[in-house]
């Protein structure tokens, strides 16, 4: 990724071009449909149980295996992005996405749908990180935490749609597992469409910054020599998507259906009030951390909702709801602060590697979870006719998520002593207006 050399914060001419405002639109159309594809399992999970006679460590592996490509390429595709840039980048990764969803659609027999989503896995962490580093390059320090939190924002349409989608598009399902799988296919292959659309602007985007573009080459040894907080928040990017997104990817319809005696239309529309939530909420989230500061304090609070949801579906008999709630305000608000303050942790010169190695661990950590969270729930015999198998499985997550608020208090810890990034900090309205 270009880094010009001015000081952190200058406006560059970013803040100038009234394109900045296509580029994030084009940017949301291309994360929507990646989020749609990456969750496309978790609806249809039970009818591939009862249609096709696969197992839950087979389901759990057709959403654990989009997170293998990333453990060996998110790196690298940290370095195509701050070499070619995040544009590129993006358009070649939507395509390679196409491609996965098409053949996960075909799907017959699973070793095709296995290789479908792991083509698919290539595209779906790369174009995330190009993304969120190419709105970086549109969009001034004071602007980027609301392009970034409208950006996340939209992004749960995508999970939002594929969590309704047993309601708004019932006839497909009502056709089978497959029928589903290739308006996935369809709605991938329009993000395509968006991303050739942010090349072509991005092309007009370069003569309108005036300074000059310095590439450095890459020096692994400076990987290690990444601030503490960094890597504090790397591990909350790694446990908290180790914990969410197994479960309400792969696992939480079929649960609500199995443990809650929901149907289909229902356990998707109560999955779908998370990210209902946080389509509304995740920009005032981020407006609220660069008006009072608090970040560490505010992904504190984030993550603590998680154990408290497993313990709410696992112990008691309130509605479902209520799990739907905390989860979905839990999830508005970690990721509309934990990309911003990120980016306010690490040199913007590094953004793509630190972007690639959070992806390349996160992925290694959604593999493995999908992976535990899918024995577990074999192990225990799991299913509509032992709703109790899913225990050892709630367990896990609640358990892991504990894990996950021990990092974010580290970082807290470390936000209010000597090495603070100033995330705890609000800005000033001097400091907004000179786009510190």
């Amino acid at each position: 990724m270009s880094h010009a050399a001015t000081a952190p914060g200058a406006d560059d001419g970013r803040g100038a071009s009234p394109l900045r405002w296509w580029a994030l639109g084009l940017s949301a159309i291309a994360i929507f449909t990646s989020y749609y594809e990456s969750d496309a399992i978790g609806p249809i999970a039970d009818l591939l149980g009862r249609q096709r006679g696969f197992t839950q460590s087979q389901i759990g592996d057709l959403t654990a295996v989009i997170s293998l490509p990333n453990i060996a390429l998110a790196v690298f595709n940290g370095l195509l992005i701050d070499r070619f840039g995040a544009a590129r980048v993006t358009l070649w990764a939507a395509a390679i996405g196409f491609v996965g969803a098409v053949m996960t659609a075909i799907g017959s027999p699973y070793g095709l749908m296995w290789a479908g989503r792991f083509v698919f896995g290539i595209s779906e962490g790369c174009i995330f990180i190009s993304l969120v580093a190419g709105l970086a390059q549109w969009f001034t320090r004071r602007r980027i935490a609301l392009a970034t939190s409208v950006f996340l924002s939209l992004a749960r349409v995508g999970s939002f749609s594929l969590d309704t989608s047993p309601t708004w598009a019932r006839p497909l399902y009502e056709g089978g597992w497959q029928p589903p799988l290739w308006l996935g296919a369809g709605l991938t292959g329009f993000g395509l469409l968006a991303a050739i659309a942010l090349r072509l602007i991005d092309s007009k985007r370069l003569p309108l910054i005036s300074t000059p573009v310095v590439r450095t080459p890459l020096n692994w040894s400076e990987i290690w020599k990444f601030d503490l907080s960094y890597w504090y928040i790397l591990g909350l990017h790694v446990l908290y998507a180790a914990v969410f997104f197994p479960f309400r990817q792969t696992f939480a319809i079929e649960y609500l259906q199995h443990a809650k005696g929901l149907t289909l239309q229902q356990a998707g529309n109560v999955n779908s009030g998370v990210f209902a939530a946080a389509v509304f909420t995740t920009p005032l989230f981020g407006l609220l951390a660069d008006r009072v500061g608090h970040r560490a304090l505010l992904l504190t609070f984030g993550t603590l909702l998680l154990p408290i949801t497993f313990v709410i579906l696992g112990a008691t008999n309130l509605n479902p709801w209520f799990s739907t709630v905390l989860m979905g305000v839990s999830w508005a608000l970690v990721p509309a602060i934990i990309w911003p303050s990120t980016t306010l942790i690490v040199d913007h010169r590094r953004l793509g590697v630190a972007l690639g190695i959070i992806t390349l661990l996160q992925s290694l950590g959604l593999w493995g979870s999908n992976r535990i969270a899918g024995w577990l729930a074999d192990r225990s015999g799991a299913g509509h006719v032992n709703p109790a198998g899913y225990s050892s499985m709630l367990w896990y997550f609640g358990l892991l998520s504990l894990v996950a608020l021990t990092s974010v208090l580290l970082l807290w810890r470390r936000e209010l002593g000597p090495g603070s990034h100033g995330l705890e900090r609000a800005r000033t309205n001097s400091q907004l207006q000179e786009g510190a």
